[in-house]
C-alpha cells in the first residue's frame, strides 16, 4: 500500500496533487510520502514483536537526511557501507550503537571513523578484511564488535546483479569454513565476535530461499556456541521484493516473513537484526516527469520525457519495470496505445519501457514512475550535464523541497582548470 491515488481524476501525493508541486518545483522530480514510509517501517517493527530486535534502515535505498530523519525517529538502526553513509546516519542523529558497518571494501579510514565514533558491529565480509580490523582497532586501544557474512550458497531466485548469496558472488565468506573463521576471530585480541551475517540478495518474491538460508545460519550458530563462541545477535540482512508491477503476484509480506523468522530462529535465544531498505522506500516514492514530446517511428510511437537514465538508471541497468501513470487520470474506456518511453540523453539503453500501453499523451503531459523510492535518487548522475532532480517530502497537505536541483552554475564551478591549460 501506498499513498498515492487519484483524486477528482488528479494523482496526489498523500493530500497534495503531484500538478501543483511540478508548477513549484519544475521536472523531473521525486516525491516521497511521510505516511507511506512510516506505515512500511512499523510493518517490520510490528512483524518481529515478541522478539529482541533492531529493524536497521539498509539506506543505499534512500539517504536523504529527511527519510534518515523519519526513520531515526521510529526507532530505527541504519545499516551502512561506506564512510560517507556512516556519517549520513550520524548526521541524522543516529546513535553509533545502531550503526551496523556492512560492505565488502570498508577502509582502514572507514574503520577508523566507525571506531572513534561508534558502532554497533562491523559485518566481516573476507579473512584480510578481519586482519585489517584488528589492526585498526588495536592501534586505538579498542575492541571491534563483529559478525561474519557467510555465503549460504542460496539461490535467491532473483536478477543476477543482485543476487549475493551464491557461491560464485563476491559477498561473504563461504559458509563450510565458517568455523574456522571463527576460530581465528577468537586468537585476534582486537575482535570481538558477536554474531553471524546473511544476506542473499535483493528483490526477493518467495520466501523459500530465506527458509533455506535461516536454516543453515541456525546450525552454524548451534556449532559456533559449541566452539566456546558468544552468539548473541544475527543479522539476516533484508531483500524481501515489492510489486513493482500492478496486477502481478504480490511478494511475501513483512508479517509472512517475520513469522518465518521465528519458526526458523526463534528458540536460538538472540537478537534479531534486519536491514530492509527496498521495501521501506520503494513505494514510498515517485519520479514525476514531463512530455516534451511524442514522436512517430517506424512502426512504433515515442514517448519523450524530461526524465532520463542518469535520473532513473534501473530500467537501463536492471531492466527494471516501474508502472508508468499519467498524473491526470485517463478518461475511463479510452483506448490505449503502445509507446516507448524514452528519455533524452543520448544512449540507446535511455529507455524506460517498451511497447508501453498507455492512454494518448501529448507534450506537456506529466506521467509518474511508480515504485521509484528506491535505488532512483541514490544511483541519480549528472550525465549530459543533466542536474541531480529534485527530492520533495510530503506529509498531509504539506510539501518541501530535501534536495534542491543544483544551477549551471553550480555544476560547472565545481570544475577547476589548472593555470598549464
Amino acid at each position: 500500500m501506498d499513498h498515492f491515488l487519484y483524486r477528482d481524476g488528479e494523482l496526489y501525493a498523500e493530500d497534495v496533487p503531484l500538478a501543483e508541486i511540478a508548477a513549484q518545483v519544475g521536472t523531473p522530480f521525486y516525491v516521497y510520502s511521510h505516511a507511506t514510509l512510516t506505515r512500511h517501517f512499523t510493518l517490520f517493527d510490528e512483524a518481529l514483536s515478541g522478539m529482541d530486535h533492531l529493524v536497521c534502515y539498509a539506506m543505499k535505498a534512500a539517504s536523504n537526511q529527511a527519510i534518515l530523519k523519519i526513520m531515526a525517529g521510529l526507532g530505527a538502526g541504519m545499516d551502512v557501507v561506506s564512510g560517507g553513509e556512516y556519517r549520513r546516519a550520524v548526521a541524522a542523529g543516529v546513535p553509533g550503537d545502531k550503526i551496523v558497518f556492512s560492505g565488502v571494501g570498508k577502509t582502514r579510514e572507514e574503520m577508523t571513523l566507525a571506531l572513534t565514533h561508534g558502532v554497533r558491529q562491523f559485518n566481516l565480509e573476507s579473512e584480510p578484511e578481519m586482519e585489517v580490523l584488528n589492526e585498526v582497532a588495536l592501534s586505538l586501544g579498542v575492541v571491534a564488535p563483529v559478525t561474519v557474512r557467510v555465503n549460504p550458497d542460496v539461490d535467491a531466485k532473483t536478477h543476477a546483479k543482485i543476487a549475493t548469496g551464491k557461491s560464485e558472488n563476491k559477498f561473504g565468506i563461504p559458509i563450510a569454513r565458517a568455523r574456522e573463521v571463527y576460530a581465528r576471530i577468537a586468537q585476534l585480541p582486537g575482535l570481538k565476535a558477536v554474531g553471524i551475517d546473511v544476506h542473499i540478495g535483493s528483490q526477493l518474491t518467495d520466501l523459500e530461499p530465506y527458509r533455506l538460508a535461516f536454516t543453515k545460519v541456525a546450525e552454524l550458530t548451534d556449532s559456533l556456541r559449541a566452539d566456546g563462541h558468544d552468539i548473541i545477535r544475527l543479522d539476516l540482512g533484508g531483500g524481501l521484493g515489492i510489486p513493482y508491477e500492478r496486477g502481478n503476484a504480490a511478494p511475501p509480506l513483512p508479517v509472512e516473513y517475520g513469522a518465518l523468522v521465528k519458526e526458523v530462529l526463534g528458540d536460538k535465544g538472540v537478537e534479531i537484526e534486519i536491514e530492509p531498505g527496498r521495501l521501506i522506500a520503494g513505494n514510498a516514492g515517485l519520479m514525476v516527469s514531463k512530455v516534451i514530446y511524442v514522436k512517430k517511428g517506424e512502426g512504433r510511437d515515442f514517448l519523450i520525457i524530461d526524465g532520463a537514465m542518469n535520473d532513473l538508471v534501473r530500467p537501463a541497468m536492471y531492466d527494471a519495470h516501474h508502472d508508468i501513470v499519467p498524473v491526470k487520470e485517463a478518461t475511463p474506456g479510452v483506448e490505449q496505445q503502445p509507446y516507448d518511453v524514452v528519455g533524452p540523453v543520448c544512449e540507446t539503453g535511455d529507455t524506460f519501457a517498451k511497447g508501453r500501453s498507455l492512454a494518448p499523451l501529448v507534450a506537456g503531459d506529466l506521467v509518474a514512475f511508480r515504485s521509484a523510492g528506491a535505488y532512483g535518487a541514490v544511483m541519480a548522475s549528472e550525465y549530459n550535464t543533466r542536474p541531480l532532480i529534485p527530492e520533495v517530502l510530503v506529509k498531509g497537505d504539506q510539501f518541501e523541497v530535501i534536495r534542491a536541483r543544483p544551477s549551471f552554475e553550480e555544476i560547472i564551478n565545481r570544475d577547476t582548470i589548472p593555470e598549464w591549460v
